[in-house]
């Protein structure tokens, strides 16, 4: 019966039908004359043929039932992730298609699945072999996942896979345990208190994130070591510090010393009436100098934040004594306060507003603007300068980025250290018709 399996359906069907309509037809003839009434002919023809009609229909149907059922065992494959079966063709038929296209999905399954596991190959490998230590937490706070830097770091190489996280972080270091205490994003020391050089200390950044799999919440933990990369950064640091201070002092110690020379000789020649310039030129570059030296202290040994609540009318009345600029706000400066450091706040913003004024902005076109958010103060210092390119931009918040002649790099730089000690942001962006807008957001 192969052959049976290329024919049509609807062939199949026609032919069975058109035999026994024919059969019926002939045996309801042949006994007609034996019987009274012709109607009892065809009803005992009919009688006759249907368990030969049966027995015709499970005969034929028999291959296609046996392929059903083979279809119905390389789905279950299927369901179950064996994807390693497939048909033999039977022909162009409709049963030939059905094959065909399931022979098809059995490949296309294959490859997807053999593509699959290639990434998860490549994934596991990746996971494994990062420096960075992950552990998967789940809702019961069993360690789920734990790669090769995990180990080494929390369970000296063994596996960590069941084991209570709490139990691992009572056995970590009291850095570690304290920083995943305070909840969040954050950075640690772990090492000797009396390591004088520090060469014995490890530095972690600690990120934790929450999400779903498989309808059930779990927590990502990891921990990444810092060390190397911030002491890199440390030396280029200090470099540069080292360069931007040899340089300051270079420019104002050679013409003090010049000048002081100079001085001697005109005490020499009795030519006094030049001395009071110089005298001045040196007290002059003096007090840059001590200024430099001031601003690079202030930045170095910023504090905490002592937050209190400021009246905004009381706070920009004390700035306006110190720098001139225009703030229409009168709503906020009547009834809002706010709270922060007040003194490092000052300062950050007089930074701010002599930048402005230095900008070649004119003395009206500077502005504070206090605008409310949802959740933070958004305060914007404005001018009419010339702005800043690109490159500028990407760099002026850095410390000791600065593009005066005689610019410390350091005001920019201090106004976001004093922003980001307080929770907050600063951000530059070019106004539309000119000029600078500095964006400073405090939370609320």
């Amino acid at each position: 019966m192969r052959w049976f399996r290329r024919l049509p359906l609807s062939l199949v069907f026609t032919a069975l039908a058109l035999l026994h309509v024919a059969g019926v037809a002939a045996l309801a003839l042949w006994i007609a004359p034996w019987l009274a009434q012709p109607w009892m002919a065809w009803a005992i023809a009919i009688a006759l043929d249907v368990p030969l009609l049966a027995y015709h229909v499970r005969r034929a149907f028999a291959p296609m039932n046996s392929l059903f059922r083979t279809l119905a065992g390389t789905v279950a494959s299927y369901r179950d992730g064996d994807y390693g079966f497939s048909l033999s063709p039977i022909g162009h038929g409709e049963l030939g298609e059905l094959v065909g296209a399931h022979n098809r999905l059995g490949d296309t399954l294959r490859e997807q699945r053999q593509a699959l596991v290639q990434r998860e190959l490549l994934l596991d490998t990746m996971v494994q072999n990062t420096p960075v230590a992950m552990l998967l937490v789940d809702p019961s706070r069993r360690v789920v996942h734990a790669n090769l830097a995990a180990r080494k770091l929390l369970g000296e190489g063994r596996k960590l896979e069941g084991q209570s996280f709490e139990a691992l972080v009572a056995r970590a270091p009291d850095a570690l345990r304290e920083a995943l205490e305070r909840g969040g994003d954050g950075m640690f020391t772990v090492g000797d208190d009396n390591d004088l050089d520090n060469s014995g200390e490890e530095i972690y950044h600690l990120a934790r994130r929450q999400f779903r799999l498989n309808g059930r919440h779990h927590e990502l933990v990891l921990l990444r070591v810092l060390t190397a990369e911030l002491r890199r950064q440390e030396v280029q640091t200090w470099k540069k510090v080292i360069r931007v201070i040899s340089h300051e002092l270079n420019n104002s110690l050679a013409p003090i010393a010049s000048l002081a020379h100079s001085g001697a000789e005109l005490l020499r020649r009795g030519q006094y009436e030049r001395l009071p310039v110089a005298l001045t030129t040196i007290e002059e570059r003096a007090r840059h100098l001590e200024g430099f030296i001031r601003d690079y202290a202030r930045f170095a040994k910023l504090p905490a934040p002592r937050r209190e609540s400021v009246a905004w009318g009381r706070f920009v009345a004390q700035l306006r004594t110190q720098v001139e600029f225009a703030c229409d706000d009168k709503h906020v400066l009547e009834h809002d306060f706010a709270r922060f450091d007040a003194a490092q706040m000052e300062q950050g913003l007089l930074n701010l507003l002599k930048n402005a004024h230095e900008s070649g902005s004119g003395p009206g076109e500077v502005r504070l603007s206090l605008r409310r958010t949802h959740d933070a103060w958004r305060i914007d210092v404005l001018d009419r300068g010339s702005g800043m390119n690109e490159a500028v931009l990407a760099n002026a918040l850095l410390p000791f980025y600065s593009t005066k002649r005689h610019g410390t790099g350091l005001g920019l730089a201090l106004a976001r250290e004093i922003a980001e000690a307080h929770g907050g942001r600063i951000a530059l962006l070019n106004r539309e018709s000119g000029g600078l807008c500095v964006s400073l957001v405090l939370p609320d």
